[in-house]
């Protein structure tokens, strides 16, 4: 009768042969990768840069969309100018935000793109333009 052997003591017995080395590993590298590049969110150097230059192309406008923002704001006639602005189509908007000087930046040699539509985006997302809260007049006391 032949003998019954169990799989680990087959698993022991094993041997390999180079060849078959040499296909694991090349096998076991190929499959890290595509898990890696799949699931992994892993990228090449060029994914990464144009990545990174999206991002700081994000940041700046929403840096500038900010900033004119609070220009906005700030306007004396601001009320008038969101209902305007509201008003107008949205294709337009950007157009009203640029001729009004409230996402221009002086020290920038060419203004950023983008930044005047998310402006008028966030603009016209507001009910109304909100009132700056007044700091109270501190009322000193004196004991005694």
């Amino acid at each position: 009768m032949a003998e019954s052997k169990s799989l680990f003591q087959r698993w022991e017995e094993y041997r390999p042969s180079k060849a078959m080395w040499l296909w694991s590993c090349a096998a076991s590298i190929v499959l890290t990768m595509i898990v890696g590049f799949t699931a992994g969110g892993w990228v090449t150097g060029g994914t990464a840069a144009s990545m990174a230059a999206g991002a700081g192309r994000e940041a700046r406008e929403a840096l500038v969309a900010s900033i004119c923002v609070d220009r906005f704001v700030a306007a004396p006639d601001a009320q008038q100018n969101l209902q305007a602005l509201k008003d107008a189509s949205s294709w337009q908007r950007d157009d009203f935000i640029n001729e009004g000087g409230w996402a221009t930046l002086d020290l920038l040699k060419e203004q950023v793109s983008g930044a005047a539509d998310l402006c008028a985006d966030r603009l016209v997302a507001m009910d109304q333009i909100p009132v700056a809260a007044e700091p109270e007049a501190a009322e000193a006391t004196v004991d005694g």
